[in-house]
């Protein structure tokens, strides 16, 4: 494909329902989100116009804007003066559940690559010894990683560890998520206490992230405890919004 041409995926829509009460615009911008994330769709790819579009699938232009418009506000597509509609990078989107972020990545097609910052003894802080339940000053071990999806940085994850995990390597941690890693010693995770919040960029995550200086960063903070209700770690985490999202299912009581 060259920059010049433009590419649609006639196949995704050859079964379109136009009767049932699936919306139109929502078929069409679910089937071009799953195409873009599995990598159906290449990122750099040039999609056809609007108008083109709609008289290829025999809609109206409203309703291809429409499915258009809601990739772009997920950071999917880009629309760019003079190139027209682009696909970029796919963000992940992650279940709010208790999985690591490099098995997110593996199973959403993505290959994660880890480069590892610091892995050190520290005394622990009044924080993170009220996480981990140990007394404060106390050794626990301080890793902090920078992960990438694709070549594309996407996290800096840091994380506190029981003494215990003092041995775990530099290479393992490049090779290997760190839940994998704390099962393979027999620490199974059972069970974390979650929070999600969204601030500025602090410090060196801006360049690790490459993102604008104090530009927004997704958060997370997890406690995780084993099957014997003790915490084995305590992470504290940042994320690129425009590469990285949290989606869960709200049931009413």
């Amino acid at each position: 494909m060259t920059a010049d041409e433009t590419y649609w995926p006639d196949e995704l829509f050859y079964d379109l329902d136009r009767t049932g009460p699936v919306p139109l615009y929502y078929q069409i911008s679910s089937r071009l989100e799953a195409a873009i994330q599995a990598g159906t769709i290449p990122t750099g790819a040039r999609l056809e116009n609007e108008i083109a579009i709609a008289q290829r699938l025999g809609l109206s232009r409203p309703t291809v804007r429409r499915a258009i418009q809601d990739l772009v506000d997920k950071g999917l597509l880009v629309r760019r003066r003079g190139v027209g509609t682009q696909v970029v990078q796919a963000q992940v989107t992650r279940q709010v559940e208790l999985t690591s972020l490099y098995d997110d990545l593996k199973s959403s097609n993505h290959e994660p690559s880890t480069r590892v910052l610091h892995r050190q003894i520290v005394p622990a802080p009044e924080a993170v010894a009220t996480a981990l339940g140990v007394t404060p000053n106390s050794d626990v071990v301080y890793i902090r990683r920078q992960r990438s999806m694709d070549g594309t940085p996407v996290a800096v994850l840091e994380n506190y560890l029981p003494i215990e995990f003092a041995d775990v390597t530099t290479e393992q941690l490049e090779q290997r998520g760190l839940y994998q890693i704390m099962l393979s010693r027999g620490a199974a995770i059972r069970v974390a206490k979650q929070k999600i919040g969204a601030r500025s960029a602090e410090g060196d995550e801006s360049e690790l992230l490459d993102i604008e200086p104090k530009g927004p960063v997704l958060t997370v903070e997890r406690i995780a405890f084993d099957s014997s209700g003790r915490a084995i770690e305590f992470g504290l985490h940042c994320y690129r919004p425009d590469r990285y999202s949290f989606e869960t299912t709200l049931v009413a009581k």
